[in-house]
């Protein structure tokens, strides 16, 4: 089972003479229990791919899958499908409806005809799920902090239990601390089987914890491929807005000098490579 894009093409004000081409045969897919991060420079085509993975876009060519099955726009089964997959948007608040966090949580589930305990649970698993605290279910959304509020949004989001939870910029705005406690969180609901799409410019954060990335270029893909593949190969030919870690760029130069290192892993790891490296001289 998993979520797909193929050969997506879109763009924006067609036929005018601003028509501008966001996507340009974009594939990608994504399996259950994934994390796969979508990175690139702002203009790249993140955000719109995103939205054709929830269905709020369909293709000018191409088509995405949602465990095999594609709907066209107007389609009753549109609906169904985009119940699986689950957007949290760039800016929380433009997702929010309601007047308290607990009615945000319960506007999915009960729009789907969830209600009494049933409804209950979905909350109270949601909150646990995101890391929210439940003392703030009465307070107004718009009120609380920038983690909270993402926190809200992704509540929210997995109440109506998807199958692939895809994210547009979750660290945007965030402190160091807001990213950790947002990181844990996302990796809780990956080990529970939920897919997760972090759409991002943020390549540090990619590269740290995904099972796959995918690179985009002005609405094209650039490359697919493992953390170590995407730096080794951003190493040695720049992505506009792109900018390879500190230590992946370390990683690289050691290994143009023939030293054995892993071009993107901890730094005990190049520590034990260099060592190992060093023996071997002696």
């Amino acid at each position: 089972m998993s979520l797909e894009a193929e050969n997506v093409t879109y763009s924006y004000n067609v036929g005018a003479a601003a028509e501008n081409v966001a996507l340009g045969g974009v594939s990608l897919t994504v399996n259950r229990g994934e994390w796969v991060s979508v990175v690139g420079h702002t203009g790249s085509g993140k955000s719109t791919l995103a939205q054709h993975l929830n269905l709020l876009l369909f293709p000018s060519s191409g088509r995405v899958l949602i465990d095999g099955e594609s709907a066209r726009e107007g389609s009753p089964r549109a609906r169904e499908l985009r119940r699986k997959v689950g957007l949290v948007f760039q800016y929380p608040e433009s997702q929010f409806f309601s007047d308290t966090v607990r009615e945000e949580i319960e506007f999915a589930p009960s729009n789907w005809g969830v209600v009494g305990p049933e409804l209950e649970e979905c909350v109270d698993e949601a909150v646990e799920a995101s890391g929210l605290d439940p003392s703030l279910l009465e307070s107004n959304p718009f009120r609380l902090s920038g983690g909270e509020r993402r926190r809200v949004a992704i509540a929210s989001v997995i109440a109506m239990k998807p199958d692939y939870l895809v994210l547009d910029e979750p660290t945007a705005g965030l402190d160091a601390s807001g990213v950790r406690d947002l990181t844990r969180i996302l990796n809780d609901i990956r080990s529970g089987g939920l897919a997760v799409v972090q759409v991002t410019h943020d390549l540090k954060s990619a590269l740290e914890h995904s099972d796959r990335i995918l690179v985009l270029e002005r609405g094209r893909a650039v490359i697919t491929g493992a953390p170590w593949e995407i730096a080794l190969y951003l190493a040695s030919n720049p992505v506009q807005g792109l900018i390879l870690p500190p230590l992946a760029r370390f990683a690289h130069r050691m290994r143009m000098r023939g030293i054995d290192v892993p071009i993107h892993c901890e730094v005990s790891a190049i520590v034990e490579a260099l060592e190992r490296s060093r023996g071997a001289r002696q």
